[in-house]
């Protein structure tokens, strides 16, 4: 028997949307397999995730449900990726969840980061530390996920369709120490030459700006290029696992969370020129 590999998320939205189409056509599966003449399974199947679907029948459902016109071609479009694999599929020895996944397909990132340097700015040296200080010391499995991490960042380099990222970071996550000196100096150097990036934006919330929203902790914004399909998620990081919250009322809650850190932030310039003035303060290293 042939091993069933994990939908992707564009699968899994694809499956979910073709469901929500049969239903307020108001048709039953039966009737959909015995329209097209399919196996008395097969409609299941593809509405479950468990079998894709080709351009074709796709097309022939569409005509079934009447969809036409921008509606019909996103779907047209999520069909014909939805099986393609990401490169995180490489290191499937030491990434698990579907974060990357949905990350991949984002059109914009909003991230707070109020404790370290964000993945998507990290460099190696600094990643490498990050990541044995999350108690790993399998010196193999560090090397790898320090290369998927450095993988991961091809998002930014991704010419015509990468996301926007929006980085607000803690006045924290500048200064705390994560590594020697010279591997600190690179990555605050990586961030000032980053936030010239024309999809990067990068703020700066100083201490002395007390209290704020993002003391509760870290948190992503994905939002996608079809949101009639893709609502946006929240992700939050947690020790064991990633936790994502998708209803409408959670989402303008981080979303104002956002705004908020936003408006009390230092301008990009003004955090640039912050950041420059606490890189000299690490030194070089002898």
């Amino acid at each position: 028997m042939p091993q069933r590999t994990n939908p992707t998320i564009r699968h899994r939205r694809l499956a979910a949307e073709l469901e929500r189409l049969r239903d307020a056509a108001g048709f039953s599966r039966e009737e959909i397999a015995e329209r097209l003449d399919w196996h008395a399974t097969k409609v299941w199947r593809v509405e479950s995730a468990r079998s894709g679907i080709s351009v074709g029948d796709l097309r022939d459902l569409l005509d079934l449900y009447e969809v036409q016109g921008a509606r019909r071609e996103a779907l047209l479009a999520l069909a014909r990726h939805s099986r393609q694999k990401g490169w995180w599929t490489e290191y499937r020895d030491v990434l698990t969840g579907s974060y990357l996944d949905l990350e991949a397909q984002a059109s914009t990132i909003r991230n707070f980061e109020p404790q370290v340097i964000p993945g998507l700015l990290q460099t190696e040296a600094y990643a490498r530390t990050v990541i044995r200080a999350t108690l790993i010391t399998d010196p193999k499995e560090v090397r790898r996920r320090t290369e998927a991490r450095m993988a991961r960042q091809q998002l930014l380099t991704r010419d015509g369709d990468g996301p926007t990222l929006w980085v607000i970071l803690d006045e924290v996550a500048i200064r705390r120490p994560v590594g020697d000196g010279d591997t600190m100096r690179e990555q605050l150097q990586r961030l000032i030459e980053m936030s010239e990036h024309p999809r990067v934006t990068m703020q700066v919330i100083r201490t002395s700006a007390g209290a704020h929203p993002g003391l509760s902790g870290p948190f992503v914004i994905l939002d996608f290029p079809t949101p009639q399909f893709f609502a946006p998620i929240i992700y939050l990081e947690t020790a064991a696992t990633g936790l994502y919250l998708e209803e409408t009322e959670e989402v303008m809650q981080y979303t104002l969370m956002f705004d908020h850190l936003r408006a009390i932030a230092l301008s990009p310039a003004e955090s640039v020129r912050f950041i420059q003035s606490v890189q000299p303060g690490f030194g070089s290293e002898e």
